[in-house]
């Protein structure tokens, strides 16, 4: 029986009201809409993607595991251990993308109606990864936004099916009962299509325009050539998900009358032909099972810097220097310390090694990787680089990680005019510090009043000052907001100045 008008309107504000009201689901189109508007063009955005990803252990863990599945790890070479990496191996658009999948499959994964989530969930993430694919070909500028666009056409499926399962089931049944299309039995039971569902969905988040518009709907039949981006983004969406749907039903359709359907209607607007649909058949097949291993979905050289100059440090700091550090057993650290700091150094040292014999790595990407090295593998509350700015004759930091990191980044400054302050006396003698008990009494005097007003509650904390031929070049710094009385051991003093001495060596003139 075919509901009324009524019961449709009130089955679509009904969804509504739950989708864009419910608390989970505010989070999950906050956390969208500050992904999706990450740009790539700089190198803050890159440093904005990487934080994002830092900020969730899970989400860290899983780029890590796709970063290190058979293809990415073969080109690799190594073992990939940190984001930083992750992004320059995978490409900043991929994880973007991947971060995106990734939150739509925390939040909705675990609905009472799991089973009919999950395929819906597939079909949505083996889309992203067709739309990845036309997008490597085209010619447009921000076609990656097409792996976007291709991943949410499929939102109305999943959030009826996670939000109104009874109603899931009666469009599913309408569908299968080869009177109506999807899109017609959509509208019979809700009232509108998915796709109007979505878009209105992703209007409310504050999506982007472009992306929004690409979920609706195609006219029927044979597709020409589009005459912009968006609509070349509208095709690229549709086609992902009916690949995605085809691939969920047959496995692999190459040479099936599906195929030939499908590349009579989309091979002229997106330069297929059966040989280019069978392959990226097969590309998308191998990539989706890697991707869902890593979501655990399983598918149904190291440069040492210059020597130090002691010479001129007072007492109390040429005790500080890391080269003063000793063993220490594996109790537990109250500081924050991870017990096995050595081992994530360790693999820190190999990534930067690896980013920078590739050739791939940029001056600002090595900093980056290094910074997220010692921001992890030592457990610090906040870590900054801090680099000389000619212009305002400061020094300033330039990327963070850690707690209030936005807010500490900009009050960390200072003159580059030298006084006899912690850091200054650093960058002078070219001596890593690691201060333990930041505390006491030599040591605060030896704070300049900015520290002391903008970190008060620093308790322990390390300075690597960046000098290239005398030039002070800057300094790393990370805190944190308990005393660290296990100190430094020698081996990981040798590999925290190794991950300096790649730095030193990619800011060499």
């Amino acid at each position: 029986m075919t509901p009324s008008a009524a019961d449709t309107r009130r089955v679509r504000a009904a969804l509504m009201s739950k989708v864009c009201g419910d608390e989970d689901m505010f989070a999950l189109g906050t956390s969208v809409a500050r992904v999706v508007q990450m740009a790539s063009s700089d190198d803050q955005g890159t440093h904005d993607l990487a934080y994002y990803v830092l900020s969730d252990v899970a989400l860290t863990q899983r780029i890590l595991r796709l970063s290190n599945t058979a293809k990415y790890r073969t080109a690799s070479g190594s073992t990939v251990t940190t984001i930083s990496r992750a992004i320059s191996l995978l490409g900043f658009d991929n994880v973007k993308t991947t971060a995106l999948a990734m939150l739509l499959v925390d939040a909705l994964s675990n609905s009472v109606h799991a089973q009919s989530v999950r395929i819906e969930l597939e079909t949505a993430l083996c889309a992203s990864l067709v739309g990845r694919e036309l997008a490597r070909h085209s010619f447009y500028q921000g076609a990656e936004e097409a792996a976007i666009g291709a991943l949410f056409k499929n939102l109305g499926p999943l959030l009826v099916a996670s939000h109104e399962h009874d109603r899931y089931r009666e469009i599913n049944s309408l569908a299968a009962s080869g009177k109506h299309s999807l899109a017609q039995a959509s509208q019979m039971i809700l009232g509108c299509t998915y796709d109007t569902l979505s878009e209105a969905v992703m209007a409310e988040w504050k999506i982007p325009d472009v992306i929004v518009r690409a979920l609706s709907a195609l006219p029927p039949g044979a597709q020409k050539v589009a005459a912009n981006r968006g609509e070349w983004m509208r095709q690229a969406a549709s086609f992902g998900l009916e690949v995605s749907q085809l691939l969920g039903r047959t496995g692999n359709p190459a040479g099936s009358v599906e195929a030939r359907a499908l590349l009579s209607r989309y091979g002229v607007a997106l330069n297929l032909d059966a040989d280019k649909m069978d392959e990226l058949f097969s590309t998308v097949q191998n990539e989706i099972n890697g991707l869902l291993q890593s979501m655990n979905m399983k598918p149904q050289a190291r440069v040492e810097p210059a020597a130090p100059e002691p010479g001129g440090l007072p007492n109390v700091l040429l005790l500080a220097t890391m080269d003063a550090g000793e063993e220490h057993d594996n109790g537990a650290h109250p500081s924050g310390k991870p017990h096995n700091a050595r081992e994530l150094l360790l693999a820190g040292v190999q990534d930067v090694t690896q980013m920078r014999a590739s050739g791939q790595g940029k001056v600002n990407e090595i900093i980056l990787a290094v910074l997220e090295t010692l921001y992890r593998s030592m457990g610090f509350r906040f870590a900054t680089v801090c680099l000389k700015d000619a212009r305002s004759g400061q020094f300033r930091a330039r990327l963070a990680f850690g707690q209030d990191h936005a807010r500490l980044q900009a009050g960390f400054s200072f003159p580059t005019a030298s006084t006899r302050d912690l850091f200054h006396l650093a960058m002078e003698n070219d001596a890593d510090l690691m201060i333990a008990d930041a505390s006491s009494v030599k040591i605060r005097d030896l704070l300049p009043a900015w520290h002391r007003a903008l970190l008060p509650d620093a308790k322990s904390f390390i300075v690597l000052p960046l000098v290239v031929g005398k030039v002070q070049l800057g300094l790393f710094y990370a805190d944190r907001v308990a005393c660290a009385p296990e100190g430094v051991p020698p081996d990981e003093t040798s590999l925290i100045k190794a991950l300096k001495g790649q730095v030193l060596v990619a800011l060499a003139p």
